[in-house]
């Protein structure tokens, strides 16, 4: 098994375990940003476990140059039921005309952030957050 099916594979455990434990809205929100994403193609997903930490997934494009990623997402809390989304871009790849997200100086891999906390009740936010996706999947080329 090469590293991408393995890190595939984990991810895939990670979402069928969450679901077995009674998955929750965020459950749903991480998959339809990755839905979102594996439309958009040309992607590959780098997922990483920190039990009692959070689960992330760092998304950059195959063809990305300048940056490792163009996308973080953490999936935060032990509890399945009440586990939500940390989504964090680029500062300046994606616009945030609606002032929802969280200005995040430094803190995406040492340059500004912006970042969306996303636990899958606000249906609003969630399809807000997906057009950040495209946005930054777009500025990523």
């Amino acid at each position: 098994m090469t590293s991408e099916q393995t890190i595939a594979a984990d991810l895939q455990a990670f979402l069928e375990s969450w679901a077995a434990q009674g998955g929750g809205a965020a459950r749903k929100a991480l998959q339809m940003i990755l839905t979102r994403i594996d439309f958009l193609g040309d992607t590959e997903i780098q997922y990483l476990a920190r039990p009692g930490i959070s689960h992330s997934l760092r998304v950059r494009r195959l063809d990305q140059s300048v940056r490792p990623l163009f996308l973080l997402m953490d999936v935060v809390g032990e509890d399945p039921a009440e586990r939500w989304l940390s989504v964090c871009f680029y500062g300046e790849t994606v616009s945030d005309p609606q002032e929802l997200g969280d200005f995040v100086p430094g803190g995406l891999l040492g340059e500004d952030g912006l970042c969306f906390d996303v636990d899958g009740t606000n249906l609003e936010l969630l399809e807000y957050v997906a057009r950040r996706v495209e946005e930054a999947h777009l500025a990523a080329a």
